[in-house]
């Protein structure tokens, strides 16, 4: 993560972020499961998946949420905010497998001082999650 953070005259459309891989793991996403109070037995228990059709537990989409979450705001620095997130979520999440977040500078609000990144996570299946992440940056400094 940046110490410092990112202004937002340093930033241009098209910047990309940091590829950021973070490995799947049973303990992440039983972890975020709980964490996020879903108790649903398909994020934490894998005979309850599998009589899904599932192989394993799979992510649910709070932490995903907060996977992107934090990828933008690594990125971007403490002094960031997050304003707006909207994600869409494609193939599952299971242990063993590796999503790669990597992200790009869609737009810039000059009013708001803000800038929307678009975001892709892709594991060995495809796209686990896309969307958007508006952040407000700070100022001059």
């Amino acid at each position: 993560m940046s110490q410092s953070s990112l202004r937002y005259d340093e930033v241009s459309v098209g910047d990309a972020l940091p590829v950021l891989p973070i490995e799947l793991t049973s303990s992440l996403i039983v972890a975020g499961a709980v964490a996020s109070q879903d108790y649903t037995p398909v994020h934490h228990d894998k005979k309850a998946a599998e009589a899904a059709g599932m192989q394993d537990v799979f992510m649910n989409i709070l932490t995903t949420n907060g996977l992107v979450s934090r990828f933008v705001t690594d990125w971007a620095g403490i002094d960031a905010r997050v304003t707006h997130v909207s994600i869409k979520l494609g193939t599952p999440n299971l242990p063993g497998d590796t999503m790669t977040l990597t992200g790009s500078v869609a737009e810039k609000d000059d009013a708001e001082r803000a800038v929307t990144v678009e975001v892709t996570g892709k594991n060995a299946w495809g796209n686990h999650v896309t969307g958007t992440v508006k952040l407000a940056l700070p100022v001059g400094g």
